[in-house]
């Protein structure tokens, strides 16, 4: 049903209209230190909805070799109702629509933990998401404090699909004006995080598809130890601008050069390229040699960003087999769950990385001074993923 509304004609009156410089606003978003209260909810604008040819160009864009987020007809052989957005893009986008309220002000990602991915992402769904503020800690002296969230992403019919914890550095707001509030009754919101979750995955056809994935990716090819350096690395461009807005990350850090450049410290400069971005490329630059036959990513945890990126920065992966085992249940004769722990460096071949710096490559970057070790600065990240993966038997 529709209405046919006439409205009178545009006329123009800038020049009729007295500027009231009095009347100005500055809306801003995020918040400072003192705005974050545990157990506040923020209900997120906007929602994302998932379209087939979004999600393909990111797959294409970040790499990714899975034919699950690639062909269509594989991804419905394995019993999906179509294609499948894959874990990345709904990692972005859920943490992208956080953006505005909770980190557009914060200083520094500090790190990603217990991320689990719920249930499939399919073309037409429509994601929303929630944060609720678990903690806030300030450290005092003027220092900049650190708050823990809990980000939910929520789909069109109330279910959750994926759900993870951050820590964001946060600076205090001093003199500076309140950002712009919640609206009213959200901090009431109702905020439905799943202990204990269970994992919603298709009936697994009989016969499974073969012929579209290489052949050294299957359970059996992941012995516990054993470190997979992976070819190729990728140049960052000015691409991350638009790819940032494409996920809807509102943090002008990373396309604002104004404010990037107004910054003190290594943060100053051109804009840092969004981490979510930076782990997807990794994430896609591992992904023939080990992810192009997973099924399901579980999760991951114990995720940092180590240091930034800028475009012209060529990021290289490695990842490093943590642990291998049966899946639960039925599941079991078919697929098993391999953890990784996926390194990411810079400007320099991950080959020539691990040669450089061996085993200390692997070790958590803030663990080195208790071991009276060297941060290596060329490392980039550094993160355990949860893949379920079919067995070649």
């Amino acid at each position: 049903m529709s209405q046919a509304i006439r409205f009178r004609p545009q006329a123009e009156l800038a020049a009729s209209v007295p500027v009231a410089i009095d009347q100005v606003r500055h809306p801003h978003y995020g918040r400072y230190l003192e705005e974050f209260e545990p157990g506040q909810v923020f209900v997120h604008p906007r929602g994302f909805t998932f379209f087939s040819a979004q999600m393909e160009s990111f797959a294409r864009t970040y790499m990714q070799c899975n034919p699950l987020y690639l062909n269509q007809v594989y991804a419905r052989a394995y019993g999906y109702t179509g294609l499948v957005a894959s874990p990345q893009m709904v990692f972005n986008a859920v943490l992208s629509l956080g953006v505005q309220n909770d980190s557009e002000k914060a200083m520094a990602n500090l790190g990603y933990y217990d991320a689990q991915f719920l249930r499939p992402v399919y073309e037409g769904d429509t994601l929303r998401s929630l944060t609720k503020v678990i903690d806030r800690k300030a450290r005092g002296d003027g220092k900049p404090g650190i708050v823990t969230i809990r980000t939910l992403g929520i789909n069109q019919n109330e279910q959750v699909v994926m759900q993870y914890q951050r820590k964001i550095m946060v600076g205090e707001q001093g003199r500076r004006p309140p950002t712009t509030p919640l609206p009213a009754g959200s901090s009431a919101a109702a905020f439905p995080w799943v202990d204990d979750a269970q994992v919603w995955l298709p009936d697994f056809p009989a016969t499974l598809p073969s012929g579209l994935t290489g052949p050294n990716s299957y359970f059996e090819d992941f012995p516990v130890g054993s470190i997979i350096v992976h070819a190729n690395g990728r140049t960052i461009t000015d691409e991350h601008l638009p790819l940032t807005y494409a996920v809807g990350n509102t943090h002008p850090l990373h396309f604002d050069r104004v404010f990037s450049a107004g910054l003190s410290g290594k943060m100053s400069g051109d804009p840092i390229v969004y981490g979510g971005l930076v782990f997807a490329w990794l994430e896609g630059l591992a992904s023939r040699d080990v992810s192009e036959n997973s099924v399901w990513e579980l999760g991951f945890t114990e995720g940092y960003h180590t240091q930034p990126a800028i475009a012209g920065d060529t990021v290289a992966a490695l990842s490093r087999v943590l642990a291998a085992e049966d899946a639960p249940g039925a599941l079991a004769e078919r697929f098993g769950i391999v953890t990784f722990q996926l390194i990411g460096v810079k400007n320099i071949a991950s080959a020539d990385a691990l040669a450089k710096y061996g085993a200390d490559l692997f070790i958590k970057e803030n663990d080195k001074k208790a071991l009276d070790k060297e941060k290596i600065e060329a490392k980039i990240f550094e993160i355990e993923r949860r893949l379920l993966i079919r067995k070649g038997n």
